[in-house]
């Protein structure tokens, strides 16, 4: 019986001892290191806090604006003087003229397109009859008038007589309305409209340089 009590004896102790080694190193389990994290560079801008907790770009992409393009105004009838140029001639009933708009302004300015071109009663009267129809066998081009300079553009008129049909009205010259324009010109030159509105007796082409 002597022998198994110093054995007991002895594992008391051992185990004695191994409790007082733990609480001496603070009777705990050492905790491994918290991980730590590594930032990495964004490929976008660099964001920064706002006031309301937000993140905004601290870099934007400047805006580009492109300037508005300066350039010749269109020609006005308040800059410009209308005159016709018989001297062409015609042919089978028809007169040739040059229809001249110059530029009595002290800006250039842009002449482009076709006339509006009507028979009336005077300045201020209504159309006679059908306005001019567009011949579009002629080039529409840019005509840049400087002052003094002039566009034409070739105006036909037809007689009234060569229209069994026409109800004949006189007519005291031609009312000219620019390219994109709504005020008018008029030149003074007596001719027989027809008020039928059926009846073309005028035909204008674009305008070209003189």
């Amino acid at each position: 019986m002597r022998p198994q009590r110093i054995k007991h004896a002895l594992v008391l102790t051992t185990a004695a001892a191994a409790a007082l080694l733990l609480s001496g190193c603070g009777g705990s389990a050492a905790q491994p290191p918290a991980p730590t994290s590594t930032a990495t560079p964004s490929d976008s801008a660099t964001s920064l806090p706002t006031a309301s907790g937000a993140a905004t770009e601290s870099s934007a992409a400047p805006s580009s604006q492109t300037a508005p393009q300066s350039g010749p105004a269109l020609c006005k009838s308040s800059g410009l003087t209308a005159t016709t140029d018989a001297t062409g001639g015609g042919a089978a009933g028809s007169v040739y003229m040059e229809l001249i708009l110059t530029n009595s302004g002290s800006e250039p300015c842009l002449l482009k397109g076709f006339a509006g071109v009507s028979l009336t009663a005077g300045a201020d009267g209504e159309p006679i009859g059908a306005a001019a129809t567009r011949d579009d066998s002629g080039p529409v081009t840019d005509v840049l008038l400087a002052p003094g300079k002039a566009g034409t553009a070739t105006l036909r008129y037809t007689q009234a007589a060569n229209y069994p049909d026409c109800a004949r009205t006189a007519a005291a010259g031609f009312r000219v309305y620019p390219p994109n324009d709504t005020a008018s010109l008029f030149i003074a030159q007596p001719r027989d409209a027809c008020s039928n509105a059926d009846i073309h007796l005028l035909t204008i082409g674009a305008f070209q340089p003189k």
